[in-house]
């Protein structure tokens, strides 16, 4: 059934590759059906051919398809032609990208040598924002449009006479004050920063396009990437994708990131090519996305899933399903962590955990409290027929798939829970496709005005962590950016750890956005716009900052995304020039050119100076 709301995919219950426009990258096919492909950006200075030509070979080894390299200026454009005559001559024929802001005339020349140029609308022609309002009226802003569209009109027709693929890629970051002084930081303004330059595109008859949308925030990514989908639609568009979430960071939490985020949309269907950006040797990002987009491969083929009502929240914004709270789960109160024991007593857990500590943990029979109190877990028909624990917490183990026919014989079954105020549904799923299962079963709760707070329980076979962490990731991190589920429990019948396990949970509800429980650090991976080691950097401010709860904070190699992709850190840490960083305040610049060498402690100085620094225990 087609989803009555919204129209950004085909169905919400069915998993289907959403089939795009076909695009020609070189000797690589985008788009339609084919295969979704890898990338990643090297992060050399792009005059220096050898050093670029090793790492670009080193990343197709690893499994690219492609290769994007930075193109800041008109030097590095023209060494382009060095690079990939070397790289022919080593007999890597792959297709290499020109990465270009601000100066279109390095556009101009890059486009002689590669096969790719991604441009940013918020900064190709526009000017360095500001983050300065200004007022246009519709006259005026029609002004602006047009002398956009004739600037850019002879670069699309260079590009079509060249056959040169073209991606249009938004960061949220990097919007211009005219696109926020008219819509704000705000999907619907991301949106119509790639619109406008698409619309120029199909005037000219010029379809060799590649779309992105990408944001430090998954929910922001996700949802402006499925409003993009839904108005290319409503304008007879529908260009391929390439998904990303910007800045993730390294190691664990930048995986467990980009796999909720770009997981909610290969979900759907949506996603043609897919970089993950780590602050890590770029190589080392193809490996993840393979396992990431290999999770999908078959999954059309799940069992059929059905629902009353095929409706759900606003899929372009946040909105948090509606609960009742039973003590602290449920309502307008944190997603809670219940923890694993994994064979553990809690006697034992005491002197195994490290960090946060879960509100509940789950012994295989039953959930315990902090306190060690006990709450049975009922399955439908125990609590239908059998419920001694009236009037008392307790948790009801429920799968839709069964569900839907103990429901067929005990309809009376939905009234009971309508009526309940002390009962958590722990909501389960074994279908390949549990994500659209798990949503169906909301929407089966919402069209029965059913309030029963949700924990969001799956259970694995996983001996390698890397495949649990995608695997969670993608399963449930959607459904908590879409404002489903009250709690998470994640089992695993394999050679996880409990703090591996309460670690992810924890981790995929502070990528999802649904609850803060640590540090959160905003990191570009590098390129050869970064001026500094951004690695060993990025360490050290872990090393310095991570006590601080709560605080998120910025660590960005350059001033073309940095302080607009900083819009919701507290602190900002950004590259200005050879060994300089300033320093901000949210988006507000406080220091100026600091030296490298004494950047970290002067951004120890600027947090004790607003008063959140607290001294590590």
């Amino acid at each position: 059934m087609k989803n009555q709301n919204f129209n950004y995919i085909d169905s919400l219950l069915r998993f289907k590759r959403q089939e795009t426009a076909i695009v020609k990258i070189g000797m690589i096919t985008l788009g339609g059906l084919y295969p979704i492909r890898l990338q990643s950006m090297t992060d050399t200075d792009t005059k220096d051919t050898d050093s670029t030509v090793d790492q670009v070979i080193r990343i197709l080894d690893a499994g690219a398809d492609f290769v994007r390299l930075t193109v800041q200026g008109i030097r590095e454009a023209e060494n382009l032609k060095n690079i990939r005559a070397e790289l022919d001559r080593r007999g890597y024929l792959n297709p290499l990208v020109a990465d270009v802001h601000f100066n279109p005339a390095a556009a101009d020349i890059a486009i002689k040598y590669v096969r790719k140029v991604r441009i940013n609308p918020g900064n190709f022609y526009d000017k360095r924002a500001k983050f300065e309002h200004y007022l246009y009226t519709n006259e005026e802003y029609r002004d602006e449009l047009s002398r956009i569209e004739e600037r850019f009109i002879p670069f699309i027709r260079e590009c079509k006479e060249r056959g040169t693929a073209l991606r249009i890629g938004a960061n949220q970051g990097s919007l211009s004050d005219r696109i926020m002084s008219r819509y704000g930081d705000t999907p619907a303004g991301i949106v119509e920063s790639v619109m406008e330059f698409i619309r120029i595109c199909k005037k000219e008859d010029y379809h060799n396009i590649v779309i992105s949308i990408k944001s430090s925030n998954t929910r922001t990514m996700v949802y402006t990437v499925r409003l993009m989908n839904y108005r290319m639609h409503l304008e007879d568009m529908n260009y391929p994708f390439h998904i990303g979430v910007t800045e993730a960071g390294e190691g664990e939490d930048g995986r467990i990131k980009s796999a909720v985020g770009s997981g909610a949309l290969l979900a759907d269907g949506i996603g043609d090519t897919i970089r993950i950006s780590l602050t890590e040797d770029p190589a080392s990002e193809i490996p993840f996305a393979r396992k990431l987009v290999d999770i999908f491969n078959g999954r059309e083929n799940h069992a059929p899933i059905k629902a009353p009502l095929v409706a759900q929240t606003n899929p372009f914004e946040y909105e948090r399903r509606s609960s009742r709270p039973v003590n602290d789960i449920g309502g307008k109160k944190p997603a809670v962590v219940i923890g694993s024991l994994n064979n553990y007593t809690r006697d034992e857990i005491r002197t195994l955990n490290t960090g946060i500590e879960p509100e509940y943990f789950y012994d295989g029979k039953r959930i315990l409290d902090r306190g060690n109190k006990s709450f049975p877990i009922l399955s439908c028909e125990e609590y239908l027929f059998n419920d001694n624990y009236t009037g008392q917490m307790r948790f009801v183990r429920i799968n839709k798939r069964e569900y839907d026919v103990f429901k067929e014989e005990n309809p009376e079954i939905i009234e009971k829970l309508k009526r309940e105020r002390k009962v958590i549904l722990i909501m389960e799923s074994d279908n390949l496709n549990c994500y659209a299962e798990m949503r169906a079963f909301f929407m089966e709760l919402d069209a029965h005005i059913c309030k029963c707070p949700v924990i969001l329980h799956r259970s694995y076979s996983e001996s390698n962590f890397t495949d649990l962490l995608i695997k969670a990731s993608t399963d449930l991190g959607g459904l908590f950016i879409d404002g489903y589920g009250d709690g998470i429990l994640i089992t695993n019948h394999g050679t996880t750890g409990y703090n591996e396990l309460k670690n992810l949970a924890f981790g995929i509800l502070q990528a999802s956005r649904m609850r803060v429980t640590k540090t959160e650090f905003i990191s570009c991976p590098g390129c050869g716009r970064t001026l500094f080691d951004i690695r060993d950097t990025l360490a050290e401010i872990k090393r310095s900052f991570n006590h601080l709860k709560n605080l998120k904070i910025g660590i960005m190699g350059c001033v073309v995304n940095g302080p607009g992709e900083m819009g919701d850190v507290d602190y900002g840490f950004v590259g200005s020039g050879k060994g300089k960083i300033n320093l901000y305040k949210g988006q507000k610049l406080i220091k100026r050119h600091v030296d490298t060498e004494n950047a970290v402690e002067e951004l120890k100085k600027l947090i004790m100076d607003y008063g959140e620094w607290k001294e590590p225990d």
